[in-house]
């Protein structure tokens, strides 16, 4: 239940990554108020997930699914450059997560 939890505050972290670009230095209300949602119920959910994952490795998990998920949104979305090294790091970095999430004890 924890690990889902933690995996919903990644994609909220996605969210507000993406609201914030959106936002324009927040003067466009409505992606604005995404970013206040989104980076509340990140946070939130990260608190909730960090009571039974130990935090290091929730932190880690957390930050690597907001990562990857940002670099993601930014090449479908914003034209970012994709190239291999940035592929495989993307790679490499899923990786960790999982490994992270596999050797966790809870």
């Amino acid at each position: 239940m924890h690990w889902l939890l933690l995996m919903l505050a990644g994609l909220f972290e996605i969210g507000f990554t993406t609201c914030l670009k959106m936002s324009e230095n927040f003067s466009r209300l409505w992606w604005s108020l995404g970013f206040v949602l989104c980076i509340t119920l990140s946070f939130f959910l990260l608190n909730k997930a960090i009571q039974v994952i130990p935090i290091g490795t929730a932190y880690a998990v957390w930050t690597g699914i907001g990562a990857v998920g940002t670099v993601l949104i930014g090449i479908l979305f914003f034209q970012e450059p994709v190239d291999f090294w940035r592929l495989l790091f993307i790679v490499l970095l899923i990786g960790s997560i999982l490994g992270l999430k596999l050797m966790a004890a809870s």
